[in-house]
């Protein structure tokens, strides 16, 4: 199948989940969107619960089930920032429940939209996401169930990538697959989470390669300490495909002085094609220098504890592990080290970075190109990591790749959108003079 034909397929994918997106909302009671972006239980069909018999005591409320973050959360200008409505102003229209999430990312050019409804406790969801200049497509079709002690979802998703337009390839692979995924909540600073998963992966590159019409079966258990709410640390747990880069840590609800902790468990086995034990976790803490000063640490670890080499005379390394493609580490990227490209992978990964946020105004409204601008904050960026396929790397201290830059993260309005941009200028401090520059628009209603 060709480049065009698989194109075509993930449009018409996307615009069938908008269509049944539509549907579903028109017979349905419509719940406060901003349920779905929380994870908390919907109100009960009649309205409010009723208050309390005089004299009796409230009922104990249990913890709000919490489902996998959205994207939008917010950022740290954006707490700053002025409230999202103002009084008078009026509800949503039908239309505009309707409007896209939509996040950019530069220099890949990568586009993602996403349209959720939430129905009673019900999450209809749809995601598209495009990058301009390899001219990889994924679409990805959810549903998820907010229920009173767990947070189920399945999702099905159809994903087709291709060479950078550098390499000047034909080459492409495809990957579909469908997932069930679990959260239980324990309580608001401890969850647990499973993950099952079947991908069928293909290629029209004709070598022996260990990718070409494969399976990949796997299940994944993992759990969170700390604060929750955060999309890079939800990727380890959950569907890596469906998160999207952000550039900084604070676009996470990390408040004054918390910690959080994610780690997860991969096992690949035989009844796919591949056969691997893959370890991934992450710690992050923020240090409150001054009243609105504060510095937020990072610290990211991945690891194959067992994988089998069927073709270890392969010149290309990702050739001769049973591994998928998607499952290798990386250190660069927008998420990573800031001031490497997302083209170094490796099956044994270690690295940490530092963001220093300090305020240029805050909750205030300045306009300027015809958007209100409400707060700007400057980010002095270091790091450091290494990458590579034994697990020699982590103590040979000469191939750690340190980097550092400066950025900032601002949140603007517009009418009753909100809009986070982030930008950084960074470049790694040894091996090459190269400057990576990358900036990433994000919607938030």
């Amino acid at each position: 199948m060709n480049r065009r034909r698989q194109s075509g397929l993930a449009r018409l994918l996307a615009a069938a989940a908008c269509w049944a997106l539509a549907t579903v909302a028109t017979v349905a009671v419509p719940i406060p969107a901003r349920a779905a972006v929380a994870g908390e239980p919907p109100p009960v069909a009649g309205g409010t619960p009723a208050a309390p018999a005089p004299g009796q005591p409230a009922a104990a409320t249990p913890p709000a089930p919490v489902g996998p973050p959205e994207p939008g959360a917010q950022s740290a200008a954006s707490r700053e920032a002025s409230p999202d409505e103002t009084p008078g102003e009026q509800g949503e229209t039908p239309i505009e429940r309707f409007l896209p999430n939509v996040d950019l990312l530069f220099p890949e050019g990568a586009l993602d939209l996403k349209v959720s409804r939430l129905v009673n406790k019900v999450l209809f969801e749809g995601q598209v996401r495009y990058a301009f200049v390899s001219g990889d497509i994924t679409a990805f079709l959810r549903y998820r169930y907010y229920g009173l002690n767990r947070t189920t979802q399945f999702e099905v998703f159809d994903d087709i990538s291709f060479g950078r337009v550098q390499s000047f390839s034909n080459r492409f692979d495809r990957t579909r697959g469908a997932n069930m995924f679990f959260d239980w909540p324990s309580s608001a600073s401890f969850r647990t989470f499973a993950l099952g998963e079947i991908d069928r992966i293909s290629s029209n590159n004709q070598t022996l390669l260990s990718t070409n019409n494969r399976t990949d079966t796997f299940v994944r258990v993992g759990a969170q300490v700390g604060s929750t709410g955060d999309p890079r640390t939800q990727a380890i747990v959950g569907d890596t495909r469906a998160y999207f880069p952000t550039i900084f840590t604070a676009v996470r609800e990390l408040g004054p002085g918390q910690f959080g902790f994610t780690g997860g468990l991969t096992y690949g086995f035989h009844l796919g094609s591949f056969d691997y034990v893959r370890l991934e976790a992450q710690t992050l803490k923020r240090f409150d220098l001054t009243g609105r000063t504060f510095l937020i640490g990072t610290l990211h670890a991945g690891s194959f504890l067992y994988d089998e080499q069927p073709n270890p005379g392969a010149l290309d390394p990702q050739d001769r592990f049973s591994i998928p493609p998607a499952a290798f580490f990386n250190i660069g990227g927008a998420d990573n080290l800031k001031g490497l490209s997302n083209q170094l992978v490796g099956t044994q990964e270690l690295h940490t970075t530092w963001e220093l946020f300090t305020p240029w105004f805050l909750g205030e409204h300045r306009s300027f190109l015809r958007l209100d601008w409400q707060s700007w904050y400057w980010i002095l960026y270091a790091g450091a990591g290494t990458l590579g396929f034994t697990s020699r790397v982590y103590t040979d201290f000469a191939a750690y790749i340190p980097d550092a830059g400066l950025g900032f993260e601002s949140s603007v309005r517009l009418w009753r959108y909100r809009f986070f941009l982030s930008g950084i200028v960074a470049r790694p401090l040894k091996g090459t003079n190269h400057v990576e520059a990358r900036l990433s628009v994000r919607t938030y209603r």
